[in-house]
């Protein structure tokens, strides 16, 4: 049974019609296969005038759609590694080495779980610092064995808890953004679902940052921006809008590399062949970086960063 959203109510409604009709049409009852055929041609209309118009709010709400494929939707085969050799495993981060066109590389990414009681083993995608710590242990892994690192972002942001705090979790957030900086592998990251504040962005310090088409990525929650900026939850719409969240507003300020389309009506309806597409994304990205020089690389991914922000073709700092 297919999980609508509440903007999709139309097709929703459209689609209860033809079923409806096709079972009369089974059961000998009079019915026009012409009335059928006109509704599937509305349908199809109407499903393409609403995925092609959706506001910033509607995909934040297909970016954390409950049956969106999240990172090990991605993988076939994997081998994957555990804990952080400090404090825990942290099943919010998922990582390992897995094959790329015959290609090994690292993979790292949040993990929400499609069932509660998934979710509730996954602490709903959001990592703990163990969680961030791991993942570090993993890119260093990697660079130590010369494997590229690609990254799976889907996290509401880093779990905000007291024991949490305790363990130093700004740190564990700091330390991945400065390690990430400098490493000496090509990193790879993709936005699959919602990417929520420096829980995403723990894991998004890269050469490409490619985002699917209806996911999000920012500072803050559209409830967060609402509550603080207006203390007004009915305001949350306002705040998807000017967070400017969405692939396209992202890909226009320069904060990421590329779009990965989506089928019509987003990812969960069609998961393999967004997984493709984001195969061959991956594939042909990495197929750029690994012809540059370890002194290439890290240039250009200290220039990508120093560029956002600029005004007038000056860094921030200096404007």
């Amino acid at each position: 049974m297919r999980d609508y959203l509440e903007f999709e109510k139309p097709i929703r409604e459209i689609e209860e019609k033809i079923e409806k009709l096709s079972a009369a049409v089974t059961s000998g009852k009079a019915s026009s296969q012409s009335d059928i055929r006109k509704l599937r041609t509305k349908l199809a209309q109407a499903e393409h005038e609403l995925y092609q118009n959706l506001t910033p709010w509607q995909r934040t709400q297909l970016a954390r759609h409950p049956q969106r494929p999240s990172t090990l939707d991605y993988i076939n085969e994997f081998l994957e590694f555990h804990g952080d050799r400090a404090f825990g495993d942290d099943r919010a981060i998922v990582g390992g080495f897995a094959r790329i066109n015959d290609r090994t590389v690292m993979i790292i990414g949040h993990q929400k779980g499609k069932t509660l009681k998934e979710r509730m083993q996954r602490n709903f995608g959001m990592p703990n610092p163990e969680g961030y710590r791991k993942a570090l242990r993993l890119m260093k892994m990697a660079e130590k064995f010369n494997r590229p690192i690609i990254t799976f972002i889907d996290t509401p942001g880093a779990y905000p808890g007291i024991g949490a705090e305790e363990r130093g979790q700004a740190e564990a957030i700091a330390r991945n953004l400065f390690v990430m900086s400098r490493l000496t592998v090509p990193i790879i990251s993709v936005v699959i679902g919602e990417g929520g504040s420096g829980g995403a962005l723990a894991l998004g310090v890269s050469d490409r940052v490619l985002m699917l088409e209806h996911s999000i990525y920012s500072v803050i929650s559209p409830e967060g921006c609402a509550a603080i900026l207006w203390d007004n939850p009915s305001k949350v719409q306002d705040a998807a809008s000017a967070l400017k969240m969405t692939a396209k507003d992202l890909l226009e300020l320069g904060v990421i590399d590329g779009i990965i389309p989506e089928p019509l009506g987003g990812a969960h309806r069609e998961p393999k062949v967004v997984c493709d597409l984001v195969g061959k994304a991956l594939t042909n990205h990495l197929f750029d970086l690994t012809d540059l020089s370890v002194e290439q690389l890290l240039t250009h991914r200290d220039e990508k960063y120093r560029k956002m922000g600029s005004i007038s073709g000056l860094p921030l700092a200096q404007a």
